[in-house]
């Protein structure tokens, strides 16, 4: 199966190519093919042609054409680079070159086809009400009457995706709906999804025009960057703090995304296990959402080894066992790498181990690895475990005064606030460093869809601006 590149809906054959194979066995799966930044630098030249075959549409009937998409994109069987792919395919090619077992990549597919299939409901939501041919127009009245006006920042979104999980792709599917066209750099281990919603969305009848695929070096996304003026990328805290305050580019990092049981609410902890079990291990905990710290101010070690005895004996599954649990490192020495920096953080004072007595963690494969899920306990958030995340079920249950909450939690996409505690709750809505708050036991994994994730793409993709035309006659006269 060969997927080229696609430069606005034009397929591109390139001479040089990358081979993707199965992590297991090492059988090619695909060849794709790889640009250069200047092809990339060149067609975006040309970006604002993919807005303006957006527009010649009502807003509505795009709208209509995305729900069509993820029904195809879910159910159908779909021409992906000239080759025919059924949903099956999908999921068997996804999961052989992720490592991601195939009852997870099936799963991510509902959360896709979900967002997709409730456009409608998420622009409303997301818009707070405002009518959808505003953003067409750039202006218009909203339902008080009053003239308002949204002059787009850009004619496409440039995306830099990462390989960790399909489920990052729901961040990026409303905005074609916005009337803003897509120029993707897929993962390079996880092309599929890109692919697959192109194809959906274009035999869907969104125009092919509006929707870039350009898989390649990091020469690519640089490029993607530096040539479009709204660009979202994933990336590691390096990242995160290399576009720090540049306005033109979203990153998606590390979430640091916590549980934190408050003082009314710690003594009934053993009610909360499924709870944090779940935020912890759900999609093999490769999201930026998973829980990688749970805090309290007592029973911690309790609650470790109650978490440890959840998950510690979960085993290593072949990816089409429909029991995995546990995602492949499919780069070469990065599990064992990771692992080395894990065993050394275990040994820091202060840190213990609860997961040991359930075997060894790290399983070595001939072209992989795995990482058995690891539950480290902290007597205080000042350790560097404490505040380490990885894209596994790891988890550090860390002790620490509640009321040194606030001043010491940093960076938190993510909070499940378990307490009654109005006091509390108030202190917490509060907290500049939590993105996404959870008031009651939610896993911190659960996310509604109705809410923006991180940040509104609205507001990343329109600047609100003041525009004014003459009032009507009857009311000048009134």
């Amino acid at each position: 199966m060969h997927l080229p590149a696609w430069r606005f809906g034009k397929p591109y054959e390139s001479i040089e190519r990358t081979t993707l194979v199965h992590f297991l066995s090492g059988e090619p799966v695909a060849e794709v093919s790889q640009v250069g930044g200047a092809l990339v630098g060149r067609d975006l030249g040309k970006a604002a042609r993919a807005r303006e075959a957006l527009l010649a549409f009502e807003p509505e009937d795009i709208v209509e054409r995305l729900q069509t998409a993820g029904n195809l994109y879910a159910h159908g069987t779909l021409s992906v680079g000239g080759t025919p792919q059924s949903p099956a395919d999908f999921v068997r090619q996804q999961s052989a070159t992720t490592g991601l077992p195939e009852s997870l990549c099936r799963a991510n597919m509902q959360k896709n086809l979900f967002v997709l299939s409730n456009m409608d409901r998420m622009l409303d939501a997301l818009s707070r009400g405002l009518p959808p041919e505003i953003l067409w127009k750039g202006w218009g009245r909203e339902q008080r009457g009053v003239v308002v006006s949204y002059q787009a920042q850009a004619p496409v979104l440039g995306l830099v995706l990462p390989s960790n999980s399909p489920g990052v792709h729901t961040l990026w599917l409303p905005v074609i709906a916005l009337g803003v066209g897509l120029v993707m750099k897929p993962g390079g281990q996880e092309p599929w999804t890109p692919y697959r919603m192109a194809a959906a969305m274009v035999e869907a009848g969104i125009p092919a025009e509006c929707i870039g695929l350009y898989p390649g070096a990091t020469d690519v996304g640089a490029a993607i960057l530096a040539s479009c003026r709204r660009s979202m990328i994933f990336g590691s805290a390096k990242t995160v703090e290399q576009y720090r305050g540049n306005p033109r580019v979203q990153v998606h990092g590390p979430g640091f995304s916590k549980i934190l049981i408050g003082d009314d609410c710690v003594d009934d902890w053993e009610r909360h296990l499924d709870l944090m079990a779940e935020s912890v291990a759900a999609n093999s905990g490769r999201g930026c959402i998973n829980t990688s710290a749970i805090w309290a101010s007592r029973h911690t070690e309790a609650i470790a080894a109650a978490l440890a005895e959840r998950l510690g004996p979960i085993p290593v599954k072949p990816p089409d066992d429909p029991d995995a649990k546990l995602a492949a490192f499919t780069v070469p020495g990065a599990a064992k790498a990771i692992w080395g920096q894990i065993e050394a953080g275990l040994k820091a004072p202060g840190v213990s181990h609860a997961t040991a007595p359930y075997g060894e963690r790290f399983v070595e494969g001939e072209r992989c690895g795995w990482l058995r899920p690891v539950v480290a306990h902290c007597d205080s958030p000042d350790s560097e475990i404490a505040k380490a995340e990885y894209m596994f079920p790891f988890v550090a249950v860390v002790r620490c005064p509640q009321e040194q909450w606030l001043e010491r939690i940093g960076p938190t996409l993510v909070a499940t606030a378990v307490t009654d505690d109005a006091a509390l709750q108030a202190r917490l809505a509060d907290c500049t460093d939590i993105d996404r708050l959870n008031l009651g036991p939610i896993p911190t994994t659960r996310l509604d869809w109705l809410q923006p994730h991180e940040g509104n793409i609205i507001d990343f993709l329109y600047r609100s601006r003041a525009l004014q035309v003459p009032a009507p006659a009857a009311a000048a006269t009134a």
